[in-house]
């Protein structure tokens, strides 16, 4: 149930560690420390209790400095996520065994340091497909021979990139011939390698068909929305037509008011014969000795033509 610190450090050739089958509940971050790190195979098959032990795994592989590790097998413990970079301190791993798990996604990184691999196993585990990010991290692997089969693959339209990648991958899947839908009953038994978007019902890339349905559909909300708004305003321009009329008109009748009174102040201005009146100077008020003071906003109506200037 559990592995203490340095638990194998006596042991200086020591080639192939193998703990199947213990409930360790406790493994030590120097569980696996070996002076000059001989050991090249590691199995820990159905040996994990619980996700906790899972997390002091991760640390003892990263402190016991398992540089030369060739092969890792945790198969059969239910693992659900495997956490970035949880192999990057294999650098030299070359077969690596999750069979038999319940991992439902391969994430970006996931499988990052370990580019030496040639054997991939993901059978028996709970996949339904594998996503556009779970592709690219697999298609990075190059020449890792896969393992992919016994997974319940629901064949709708969100398989049919995995359907594609199977037939033109660079990675060598080896059992792509065995890999079978599971749902919907009507498609169970067939060999995804085979699948077409005819097979499927889908036309086209299905994130593509939903955007451009939520795109016309917001186009059409959105027309109609401007036709009530249109029709608001006409209803409203109907049932006040009398009174736009008068504004209008009002307006009309005060921008005529306004450019005849410039128009009558043009002509009192440019009159030459106001240029030899002596008593009239702008801004002052003209005076009469007998009339006495004229307000400053009385004007000249007209100046009789027999005046003497």
């Amino acid at each position: 149930m559990e592995v203490g610190s340095h638990a194998f450090s006596s042991l200086h050739m020591l080639r192939s560690l193998i703990l199947n089958n213990n409930p360790l509940v406790l493994i030590h971050p120097e569980a696996f420390s070996v002076p000059g790190s001989p050991l090249q195979e590691l199995s820990l098959r159905s040996s994990l209790y619980n996700y906790t032990s899972l997390t002091d795994l991760i640390t003892a592989l990263r402190w016991g400095e398992l540089t030369n590790l060739l092969r890792l097998d945790l198969s059969d413990n239910r693992l659900v996520f495997l956490p970035p970079g949880m192999f990057s301190p294999l650098p030299n791993l070359q077969n690596l065994h999750l069979n038999n798990n319940s991992l439902v996604a391969v994430y970006n990184g996931t499988f990052s340091g370990i580019e030496q691999l040639l054997e991939l196993d993901l059978s028996r585990n709970a996949f339904r497909t594998i996503s556009d990010e779970g592709l690219h991290e697999l298609e990075r692997l190059g020449r890792v021979r896969l393992m992919l089969g016994q997974n319940p693959y629901v064949c709708t339209c969100e398989v049919q990139e995995f359907a594609n990648w199977l037939n033109g991958s660079k990675v060598r899947v080896g059992d792509a011939d065995r890999l079978y839908c599971e749902y919907p009953a009507a498609l169970r038994e067939a060999s995804l390698r085979v699948l077409t978007a005819q097979a499927l019902g889908c036309y086209g890339k299905p994130h593509e068909d939903i955007t451009d349905l939520s795109l016309h559909t917001s186009y059409v909300f959105l027309g109609l929305v401007l036709g009530f708004v249109g029709m608001v305003f006409l209803f409203v321009v109907y049932l006040n037509r009398k009174g736009i009329k008068k504004w209008i008109t009002d307006i009309h009748e005060a921008c005529q008011n306004v450019l005849e009174g410039y128009h009558y102040r043009y002509e009192i201005d440019s009159d030459p014969r106001l240029g030899h009146v002596p008593n009239i100077r702008q801004g002052q008020p003209r005076m009469d000795p007998h009339l006495g003071h004229i307000p400053s906003d009385s004007r000249i109506t007209q100046i009789p033509s027999d005046v003497a200037l």
